[in-house]
């Protein structure tokens, strides 16, 4: 680790696919936290941050693309957690691809669970200076039904976190889409 990694400000930032395009394209609102991350706080500083990017995958989530697959042996089941987990992987190339165009560090991960307790467990794991995640922006019905990511991440994360809301002009027409 160089002298200007060890002290560099650690960002983390929980990225996901979109709902809408599915793998590899990130979110609106990942892509959105990712660019106000850039243009607020890296600014042209690129080398006094690393931004870290967590994508979380659901187990299963995408389980019935697999519906019409026939499964004759061990290494059926293999190659398709393979296809979710090489998806995931085109997802966090786009952001780490952009931090080295532009020159700060980054590095990416990939875990598996529940989106709320796998971000905040990272981060107990990581020990980041900031959590920047995004958020859709849901009304009060909305969020009792989805739950959001967001609002647990700012309970229970133990570094400070910003919430980046979506550009109302970037919502989707159903806002729970993302």
């Amino acid at each position: 680790m160089s002298t200007s990694e060890a002290t560099a400000t650690r960002i983390m930032l929980a990225v996901n696919e979109s709902t809408i395009k599915g793998y590899p394209h990130a979110s609106i609102s990942s892509r959105g936290a990712f660019e106000w991350t850039l243009q607020k706080i890296v600014r042209s500083n690129t080398s006094g941050f690393k931004l870290l990017f967590l994508h979380v995958q659901v187990p299963d989530e995408d389980g019935f693309d697999d519906m019409d697959s026939i499964f004759a042996s061990p290494e059926d089941f293999k190659s398709m957690r393979h296809r979710d987990r090489a998806r995931g992987l085109h997802l966090l190339e786009y952001f780490v691809t952009k931090c080295h165009q532009i020159g700060v560090a980054s590095e990416a991960w990939i875990k598996k669970g529940d989106p709320k307790e796998v971000i905040c467990h990272e981060v107990k794991r990581v020990q980041p200076d900031l959590l920047v995640v995004g958020s859709r922006g849901l009304g009060p019905f909305q969020r009792v039904f989805v739950g959001t990511v967001s609002e647990f991440c700012v309970k229970h994360a133990e570094c400070p976190v910003v919430t980046i809301k979506r550009n109302p002009d970037e919502a989707p027409q159903d806002p729970v889409d993302d």
